[in-house]
């Protein structure tokens, strides 16, 4: 069945987290994702659990593309990459700015005798701006955007969100581009830079935060599992650990203090509408948790699902992958991979009813297709072998 973007291909240059993870969204959605590597290899094929040269870590954020190593401070390689990118759509660099274009492949070298190819640049702090030169870490980015200073208890050492939420957001930001540009390109017959940073999707992650401080009402803190502009929303302790609770409104809000057993909550000044219930936020927790201690989750969450109000528990992964309902959305899917052998992976998130995405191939091994591709690039038997013999591919 034809997925969205057949017929398109991608160029990644990309390693680690925030590039593979963008390409691969890119490769669900059925592009043609060539992986270049350098003769080590993307630094996560070793992480734990590596077997050989390849590792679970890589096959996540690699799945589907196809291999090719090239070595980029090889002038050969260089002419592969261009050549390369004459049959390519898309390119995606997470290079220091600057880095590529000293190599002769930057944005306005490539784009010069391809003006039709999309150039998608994901690092830490964006092409522009004074900081632009530093490299981009996830834990680093968390802490320049704010992020580490709203996360976790207050009074408490800062703690960063457990997913790397900057790395993954950048390459979502980085696949919004991305496929706008093509929109464009089919309007205007012209590619264009793409540009977007850790740093970046940090900062645009911090909507609430950002809205409280431009609204006057002060410098965001951390408010353990709270939110900022709903109560009560967040984390609550039963008898045998914690579950959510989201009664964001005055309806919800109502339901839950007939759940709970006590309506009059609903009569009291400090909680008749969510402004008092957010400003009386930690005196309403405490009302709740000492109601909800005296049972465990399993008997609240049958009471304040039966009364309609959200709620659910607060999972481990082991829980997660289990749950039926995961497995039925085919948010885990298996996959068989000649070293690895059949492993379990996330599946895609985004539901499509008429070109859906599926999950491709595992990620190719270390130079898996190199002699694939330059085959369909134009090179002769001989001409591989030369570029094999100098060093210029692996």
């Amino acid at each position: 069945m034809a997925k969205p973007l057949d017929g398109v291909r991608v160029i990644d240059l990309t390693q680690v987290m925030a590039g593979p993870f963008c390409a691969m969204l890119l490769c669900d959605m059925g592009a043609d994702v060539i992986k270049v590597e350098p003769p080590g290899g993307d630094s996560t094929r070793g992480m734990p659990g590596a077997i050989g040269s390849d590792s679970p870590s890589f096959n996540a954020v690699n799945r589907g593309k196809r291999g090719i190593v090239i070595d980029l401070k090889h002038p050969g390689g260089i002419g592969v990459v261009r050549r390369l990118v004459t049959k390519a759509d898309v390119l995606v660099e997470n290079y220091r700015p600057g880095t590529l274009a000293k190599r002769g492949l930057g944005y306005e070298e490539l784009c010069a005798s391809h003006p039709e190819l999309v150039y998608a640049s994901v690092s830490g702090y964006g092409q522009t701006g004074p900081d632009a030169a530093k490299g981009g870490f996830d834990l680093v980015a968390q802490g320049v955007s704010g992020l580490m200073s709203v996360t976790g208890e207050a009074g408490q050492p800062p703690v960063k969100v457990g997913v790397p939420i900057t790395d993954l957001g950048a390459g979502l930001f980085a696949v919004t581009g991305i496929l706008a540009a093509l929109l464009a390109r089919d309007r205007t017959g012209r590619g264009q830079r793409v540009d977007t940073s850790l740093v970046d999707a940090g900062v645009a992650l911090s909507v609430w935060e950002a809205t409280q401080y431009f609204s006057g009402r002060g410098v965001p803190e951390p408010l353990g599992s709270a939110h900022r502009m709903n109560a009560p929303y967040e984390a609550i302790r039963c008898a045998d650990g914690y579950m959510t609770i989201g009664a964001a409104n005055d309806r919800s809000f109502e339901r839950l203090c007939d759940a709970l057993g006590h309506r009059e909550w609903a009569s009291v000044p400090e909680f008749a509408d969510n402004a008092e219930r957010v400003r009386h936020r930690e005196d309403l927790a405490e009302r709740i948790s000492a109601v909800m201690v005296t049972h465990d989750r399993r008997h609240w969450l049958e009471i304040l699902e039966r009364h309609k109000v959200p709620c659910g528990p607060i999972n481990d992964y082991a829980e997660v992958m289990a749950d039926p309902h995961v497995r039925a959305r085919e948010l885990v899917v298996e996959t068989d991979h000649p070293t690895l052998g059949r492993i379990d992976t996330l599946g895609t998130p985004v539901k499509l009813s008429d070109t859906p995405l599926q999950p491709g191939r595992p990620g190719p091994t270390l130079g898996q297709h190199t002699d694939e591709l330059l085959t369909e690039t134009g090179y002769t038997k001989e001409e591989i072998v030369g570029l094999r013999e100098t060093g210029a591919v692996g």
